[in-house]
């Protein structure tokens, strides 16, 4: 279906369900004719069941369950409250939601739900269950027609040819290892230079020669195979290098008495097999029984899928990866996150509307327009590696060709082609840029492989026989420094269309001193970038004057605190067309690396409709701003003093004692017992995780100390020795220095004497609310928290409140997807209301509200009680209590934008924050 297809349908379904819906009578009805009339479901009693019995202590049913996308569905009767609770059949009371999720417990792992769906009839409530504790996306059923795209999720299953693919291809990838295993064992020294580029480009041979017997592409299935097989192992060694001598020489050049089974093989071309000096070692009986056995007789290469072999092949052979310890590669979800919004959605959407076409003769012309304009489509990936983004890309291109070639065949055995070949789209169209050499090899064969798939494809809608040797085609990969190379000396920007890729993720304390020049040399006199963001700067400048449009994967740390403004200051003239939130990139196949990313498309001008994902939602955005939301183009820029008049936000203190000052909870007894009169100077201590989980350690606090009772008190003479041995050998300039001192912590900013609300540096993105709250004078904090002192029951109501939280979740960085609360980015900066008297007071007592519904529960940590599976619900109600008072205090009605949207709540917040900064200047 089209686009406007889905909308008309969208648009009916929701004027025949207005105003009507009853949950015993009418929720199957209601689900069935939404999945096959807006989202064309055909096999509906296949796709989805209901009325599933779960046991609890009772007999309950699921309303609706779709397996394939794992949906669980909570269906109530119109004008029923899906947020309010209602008593169920045991006396509990719980939402909808709640219910779901209690259903949800009982099922078999693999069945629970990615997704939970509650709905009235006139409203569906999406919850995502990766993002535990967040809001709902609300979809209403009057906006259904613009907004129906929202409920994709409910009808994406996932590729069971993809996972095919997949396994097949992290499978040959093993073999691969085994195969380089054994063949490393034969050289003289595999350590050299010579000798591991001769490994990598033995092994790369040996695959192509394994995949195109396979394929059928040495004319016979089984050729490679046969032709070794004639020889022991003690001659393999001779025929392999006479088979790569023979792939590499046209046939009017071969000795012409060679024997048959050489002859038979076709001339490669390409380059694959032309340099012969490389460094063949003698083969084994264990080398032998790999290549006829595994990797030949057992094994069918014709089934890996290019794009995730390339990686995982090149992975293999790569001495680093290898060490440490997995196959790495990027999943071919993720692959398209970046390549269909950038440019096959929109091609997808030409050609689903020229088929649409009815009269014959306008649809073939505007096909064969739509195939030429695919042809001239010119893509560059700036990092290539093992070419998987320009795999994946030149194998959907092609199938969107092969679907142009099948309209124009109509079924026939001939077609109307003035050219001797149908295919148009070919890999020269492809550039990449790689600083591996033998990844630059890898990628040219990954797309060789796919330009052999895909032409197997047409034959079968063409009904006749297309050569693929030797190969005519090369993908324009060039070995070098993407940072140091001019672009342009690749590809002049006036022939690219599109650049994507995955640029290398290092931060700058990890950077080689080469990298980190080159990162001097993009960014001149910054510090502390990450490394990925110099190829968004080269793309940039790349770009300028342009209408090529950018989409990378990236670290986030690129949209979250400092480095936004940092960043984004050199790229104040891109605008972002779509992005990609937050979300976990899995890279590697057998040891997932969960790394937090983001994907972000920039072009020099402005596309007339945004997109911003997250999550598995998408939004259609007015502007998409440096945090990724949807809101004006405002940089937050670090400040050490506040915005606005409020109490100052410290750091706690910096112990750098090597553990010395700090006494573990279960070592004070015997310590006190040994060294009775040390007891005046122990002091609680708490850092975030001590905080939040409730566990309990002490310091050693000696300012003001009399030297004279130190003196009498071993065992902290002793500590005190081993803090000053530990700063005076540490290779830390600055620790050495405080070896001066050691019965003081290093930095201490914390005034003891005084009351303080405490705020963890570090809290978990689970959680809704970070975990603040007051401390008593005497208790020491580490450098793990911050501390507000002189703060009053009102400073507390607003800083605690949701939209403060929602101020910080967008303002501060992360570790991994844990919130990182900077003082000088996210409270600094933080616009604070400015409530009448009554306001005020209101926001006091709802701030007390807190602390004492936390109180009825002092056996539990705050860990516990901000859990959003074990929040009490005292608890919760007074933080909803409180976020109301502060809401009321900003002037946020019930009705308004910001007070029904997170987004819009910062993105208000985000123009206060700019007219202060203005006022200020």
């Amino acid at each position: 279906m089209t686009d406007t297809q889905q909308r008309a349908a969208a648009k009916a379904f929701a004027k025949n369900w207005k105003d009507r819906g009853y949950e015993k009578g009418d929720s199957q009805i209601f689900w069935v004719e939404l999945l096959t009339t807006v989202f064309g479901v055909t096999e509906i009693s296949q796709f989805i069941s209901f009325e599933d019995q779960v046991h609890l202590d009772h007999t309950s049913f699921i309303d609706g369950y779709i397996e394939k996308t794992h949906v669980m569905i909570e269906q109530k009767s119109i004008n029923k409250s899906l947020t309010a609770a209602i008593r169920q059949s045991d006396g509990s009371m719980l939402t909808p939601f709640e219910q779901a999720k209690r259903y949800s417990s009982e099922l078999p792992y693999s069945k629970r739900p990615r997704w939970i769906v509650t709905s009235n009839f006139q409203s569906f409530y999406i919850y995502d269950m990766e993002k535990p504790g967040g809001d709902p996306e609300i979809i209403r059923l009057e906006d259904l027609e613009k907004e129906y795209y929202r409920l994709q999720f409910l009808v994406d299953e996932g590729n069971t040819n993809l996972q095919r693919e997949m396994e097949v291809s992290i499978a040959a990838g093993e073999i691969v290892g085994l195969l380089y295993d054994a063949l490393a064992k034969q050289y003289v020294d595999p350590t050299t230079e010579r000798a591991m580029k001769s490994l990598n480009i033995l092994c790369v041979r040996i695959v192509f020669c394994l995949y195109a017997e396979d394929a059928g592409i040495f004319g016979q299935h089984g050729m490679f195979h046969d032709y070794l097989e004639e020889f022991d192992t003690k001659h393999m060694r001779k025929a392999v290098i006479e088979l790569f001598q023979v792939l590499d020489t046209k046939p009017e050049d071969r000795d012409p008495y060679m024997e048959e089974s050489l002859a038979q093989f076709p001339y490669v071309n390409g380059g694959l097999f032309a340099n012969e000096d490389i460094e063949i070692p003698q083969f084994t009986d264990e080398i032998r029984n790999l290549l006829l056995e595994k990797a030949s007789a057992d094994f069918d290469w014709s089934e890996i899928s290019p794009t995730i072999f390339g990686a995982v092949f090149e992975s293999t052979l790569n001495p680093e990866t290898r060490r440490s310890g997995g196959m790495h590669y990027t999943s071919i979800e993720n692959i398209h996150k970046v390549i269909d919004p950038l440019f096959l959605d929109e091609l997808k959407n030409e050609l689903k509307e020229i088929q649409q076409i009815t009269v014959q003769r306008t649809k073939d012309k505007k096909l064969r327009d739509f195939q030429t304009k695919l042809a001239n489509l010119q893509w560059l990936d700036p990092a290539s590696g093992s070419g998987n983004f320009l795999t994946e890309t030149y194998i959907s291109i092609r199938r969107l060709e092969n679907e142009v070639i099948k309209e124009l065949q109509r079924g026939q055995i001939t077609f109307g082609f003035d050219e001797s070949s149908p295919i148009h789209v070919s890999i020269d169209q492809f550039y990449g840029i790689e600083i591996n050499d033998f990844a630059v090899t890898v990628a040219k064969t990954a797309l060789w492989i796919a330009e052999s798939q895909m032409m197997k494809e047409t034959e079968d809608i063409v009904h006749m026989n297309l050569d693929f040797l030797p190969l005519t085609t090369n993908a324009f990969i060039v070995e070098g420094n993407s940072l140091q190379i001019d672009w342009e000396s690749i590809v002049p920007k006036y022939q690219v269309s599109y650049i994507m890729g995955n640029p290398p993720f290092h931060g700058f304390t990890f950077m080689t001193a080469e990298q980190k020049q080159d990162m001097q040399n993009i960014f001149p006199g910054v510090k502390n970038l990450d490394f990925v963001c110099a190829w968004y700067k080269k793309a940039s400048d790349y770009i300028r004057g342009t209408k090529i449009e950018v989409a990378f994967v990236s670290t986030n740390s690129i949209v979250q605190g400092e480095t936004v403004s940092r960043f984004w200051d050199f790229m104040q003239d891109d605008i972002i067309n779509f992005a990609y939130r937050t979300f976990v990139w899995d890279s590697e196949a057998s040891v997932k690396a969960h790394v937090h990313c983001v994907i972000i498309g920039f072009a020099k001008f402005s596309r007339s409709t945004k997109y911003l994902y997250d999550n598995g939602r998408t939004t259609v955005a007015e502007n998409i701003n440096r945090y990724l939301m949807n809101g004006d183009d405002i940089l937050v820029r670090s400040r050490n003093k506040p915005l606005c008049d409020i109490p100052k936000m410290i750091y706690g203190n910096k112990p750098a004692d090597g553990g010395n000052l700090i006494i573990e909870d279960e070592d004070l007894e015997d310590f006190l017992m040994k060294d009775p009169k040390a007891k005046k100077y122990v002091h609680p201590l708490l850092g975030a995780s001590e905080y939040i989980k409730g566990n309990r350690r002490w310091c050693l606090w000696l300012v003001g100390a009399d030297p004279e009772e130190l003196k009498k008190c071993p065992m902290i003479m002793e500590r005190i020795r081993k803090c000053k041995e530990v700063r005076e050998n540490s290779v830390a300039a600055g620790i050495r220095k405080f070896a001066d001192t050691p019965t003081l912590f290093a930095q201490r900013t914390q005034p003891v004497d005084k009351d303080f609300i405490i705020v963890p540096r570090v809290s978990s993105q689970a959680r809704r609310y970070v975990p603040m709250g007051f401390i008593k004078a005497g208790t020491i904090v580490t450098d793990r928290v911050q501390v507000i002192p002189d703060a009053s029951l009102y400073d507390f109501g607003i800083i605690i409140s949701n939209i403060h939280m929602a101020w910080m979740r967008v303002t501060c960085m992360r570790l991994k997807s844990d919130y990182s609360y900077s003082k000088d980015i996210v409270y600094n900066n933080f616009p604070w209301p400015l409530p009448t008297e009554q306001q005020r007071q209101k926001i006091e007592k709802t701030a007390q509200g807190i602390l004492d519904a936390r109180a009825l529960y002092l056996n539990s940590s705050l860990a516990t009680l901000y859990d959003e599976l074990t929040m009490p619900p005292e608890l919760r109600k007074a933080h909803q209590q409180n976020d109301m008072a502060v809401m009321q205090a900003y002037g946020f009605t019930k009705g308004s934008e910001a007070y029904k949207s997170e987004a819009a709540c910062v993105a208000e917040l985000m123009k206060r924050y700019q007219k202060l900064c203005e006022e200020q200047k």
